[in-house]
């Protein structure tokens, strides 16, 4: 692995000014470097980042891969880890032409890494340091602790996905408040909510009540609004009273790799203090990740909008537009079976800009009905480059999916859900056209989208002997194979014995030997390494 040298690098710098000059926005170091496609196989299970602490997992991904390029040798493009200062790599063997198009693609998901709010946990660090200072710390405990080190990484990465990256970004989203009280904040997201449990169109009208306060008198105006609040709830003090109370007494834990952290008599010992350390190294390195596997549509297909967009008005693109087009098509190219997340990402963005540019995003437009009105709309806004620059700084995959996907942009692009089956009289699985429905598009990547399963912990119901954690159902159960070997790894750290609360789907026979699913409760109880499971009455 090298820098790449000075004839590439000024290419590289010469597509920074043209990006810039499109509106993208970055920071001016960047690092890139010549790597072999075996260098991508040792280094793609540790997520490309050279300095991750070394863990045995990573050592048989390595071997997978390395067996499979040897059936199926293939020339990946480019790899861009978001880094202080960005660090990117490539293949040795790119002419210039087709860095300048990857130059393009990286620059664009370096400006989505550093201007996505989904990513502002990242931007006051180089995670890059602060995994090689993991790794020696790891690397030491080894020395000291032995194999002990990497039964308590295999422990903790087991409930790695459970991270809270959510109430991690509204920690955030809370600093732009404006500078509400906790008493504003505490009546529209807990008094009004969860204690009166108020229709949301009830909120709507109070929080423009509350507006017209402070455009009436900014300075006292919030003062006037709760003086209102408690004229019309005489119990609004006293339940503002005990809610503080209770906060300044409990620590809203993140998550529950925080929770044991924090609460194991087993780790808080003097001796096992060093596991702390490990644990805490697996969950910084797993909310680091967090942001990329939801935002994988998104920005995928904002790195696909762009290094098509600057590459096509580049005149260095001169000569090479057919082998730019047939590598463009088979990065971007629209799946009929299976998702391009490039594809659906890029089209998408295409779409909100037309449509920011004609004006359809407007009221007016959404009620018209014919079908050729909506088609010749025009109002001449050309608004849709800022629209997509707002959507890059702050949707995430689900919230890009679910706000924009359409019937227009399903006619548009000609997309639909496929089906699957078995054709009987000749045995052969088939695949049709289910449905063109939007509805059923956008339910469709929703569910590719990455969701793990939601767990927290019930405090009520935990104690020193006793871990309660709770499973809230979406719809989907936990895979029943891993829960045992997950709950003994938990109770390894927890120090003591664990339940699970969860849902399973089970068959249930009916009378006329037909059979339907059904959700059944259970209490998975894991002590002294054995698993056990009782069915909660319904």
């Amino acid at each position: 692995m090298k820098l790449i040298d000075q004839h590439t690098k000024k290419i590289m710098e010469e597509c920074k000014i043209r990006a810039r000059e499109a509106g993208l926005h970055f920071d001016n170091e960047t690092l890139e470097y010549i790597v072999t496609n075996r260098d991508m196989i040792e280094l793609s299970p540790k997520g490309m980042i050279p300095t991750m602490y070394d863990y045995w997992l990573n050592d048989v991904e390595v071997h997978k891969k390395k067996e499979i390029y040897n059936l199926y040798p293939s020339n990946p493009y480019e790899t861009v880890i978001n880094t202080r200062p960005a660090i990117s790599f490539y293949n040795d063997n790119n002419p210039d032409w087709l860095n300048i198009m990857i130059f393009y693609h990286v620059l664009a998901h370096i400006d989505f890494f550093q201007n996505n709010i989904f990513f502002k946990e990242t931007w006051n660090y180089d995670f890059a340091g602060k995994a090689l200072a993991d790794k020696r710390l790891i690397n030491n405990l080894r020395s000291e602790h032995g194999r002990w080190v990497d039964y308590v990484i295999e422990f903790a990465r087991s409930i790695n996905n459970l991270t809270g990256y959510h109430k991690i970004i509204s920690l955030y989203r809370n600093e732009n408040k404006n500078g509400m009280s906790k008493i504003v904040d505490y009546y529209f997201n807990v008094f009004l909510q969860e204690i009166r449990k108020k229709h949301s169109n009830f909120i709507v009208s109070e929080t423009k009540k509350y507006n017209e306060f402070l455009l009436q008198n900014p300075q006292i105006g919030e003062t006037f609004f709760i003086a209102e609040v408690k004229k019309n709830y005489p119990e609004f003090d006293a339940k503002f009273k005990k809610y503080t109370e209770i906060q300044a007494k409990t620590k809203d834990y993140v998550d529950i790799i925080d929770y044991i952290s924090d609460k194991s008599e087993f780790l808080n010992k003097d001796e096992n203090q060093w596991m702390k350390q490990v644990i805490d190294v697996v969950r910084e390195t797993a909310i680091y990740f967090e942001p990329q596997i939801r935002t994988k549509t998104l920005n995928e297909g904002w790195a696909s909008f762009w290094h098509e967009r600057l590459y096509m008005a580049d005149k260095r693109i001169e000569g090479h537009e057919s082998e730019f087009a047939k590598i463009n098509a088979g990065v971007t190219s629209i799946n009929r079976i299976g998702l391009n997340p490039y594809a659906i990402g890029m089209r998408l963005l295409k779409f909100i800009e037309n449509h920011g540019n004609l004006g359809k995003f407007e009221y007016d437009f959404q009620k018209i009905t014919n079908i050729e009105h909506r088609k010749n709309y025009d109002k001449k806004i050309n608004s849709g480059l800022s629209a997509i620059f707002d959507v890059r700084r702050n949707f995430n995959d689900f919230t890009f999916v679910n706000t924009f996907v359409n019937q227009d942009f399903v006619e548009e692009y000609n997309l639909f859900v496929v089906g699957k089956r078995l054709n009987e009289k000749t045995g052969i699985i088939e695949y049709y056209i289910k449905s063109r429905k939007a509805n059923d598009y956008k339910q469709m990547l929703i569910e590719n989208q990455y969701h793990p399963p939601m767990i927290s912990v019930n405090t009520e119901k935990t104690s020193d002997k006793n871990l309660y954690l709770i499973h809230h159902f979406e719809g989907k159960q936990l895979y029943k194979d891993f829960v045992p070997e997950t709950m003994i790894g938990i109770e390894f750290l927890w120090g003591n014995q664990i339940q699970l609360e969860t849902t399973e789907i089970v068959k249930q026979q009916k009378a006329n030997n037909e059979t339907k699913l059904v959700e059944r409760k259970v209490i998975y109880t894991c002590k002294d390494k054995k698993v056990s499971k009782v069915q909660l009455e319904s």
